[in-house]
């Protein structure tokens, strides 16, 4: 038998070899690329997906439902003394009160914004467990007045004292203000005042004789 001559490929054919492979090397590197950067993008997108939840989990705030009562009731009308045993203004003593609390006004000057005796009074109302939980029925009151130089921001000087009952909130403000032109007329020293409406502001002007 004879054999048969294999033919060498020609300069076309072995030019159209050579661009279909380097054709195919392309789609190949495409497709590559293109699967990385798809899981890539998802898992990008994941995490910018995650990240704002995890930011907002962090922040939360807690909820006043879920504090427990804490404070005593068994004091009403008066606070209960382990959390509102009240605290003083160091700016207001005997000396300065021509210049504090006897000034007209004085007191708006060192009130704190509705904004944060509000947020205090929702918190402190679940922590005296009082079963009317509407702020509106508590003026978030302080203990030691500001007229007689009461912390103005102190919490252990805050409470929410209730607007309703034979001793309502309404009655203390009368007395403050009969112990500050007490002690501003020096009928009664600053401390004295001070001591009688942290005792028991119901009998706080019959102790100092108004």
């Amino acid at each position: 038998m004879g054999t048969v001559a294999r033919r060498s490929a020609g300069p076309v054919q072995e030019s159209a070899l050579m661009m279909l492979r380097q054709r195919l090397t392309v789609v190949a590197t495409v497709a590559v690329l293109a699967a990385a950067g798809l899981a890539t993008g998802t898992a990008q997108a994941a995490a910018q997906a995650a990240a704002p939840a995890a930011a907002q989990a962090k922040h939360k705030p807690v909820k006043s439902g879920t504090l427990t009562a804490s404070c005593s009731q068994a004091h009403l009308p008066l606070p209960d003394p382990s959390c509102t045993p009240g605290a003083y203004n160091p700016a207001v003593t005997q000396a300065t009160i021509g210049r504090t609390i006897c000034v007209s006004g004085w007191t708006a000057t060192v009130r704190p914004p509705v904004s944060y005796t509000n947020a205090l009074k929702i918190q402190q109302i679940a922590q005296y467990g009082y079963s009317d939980t509407n702020p509106a029925d508590y003026e978030e009151d302080h203990f030691v007045p500001l007229e007689l130089g009461g912390a103005p921001r102190d919490p252990r000087n805050l409470w929410p004292e209730p607007r309703y009952g034979n001793e309502p909130a309404q009655s203390k403000d009368s007395v403050e203000t009969r112990l500050k032109n007490a002690v501003c007329g020096h009928k009664v020293t600053l401390d004295a005042a001070r001591s009688a409406i942290a005792s028991d502001w119901t009998t706080a002007l019959s102790r100092l004789g108004l």
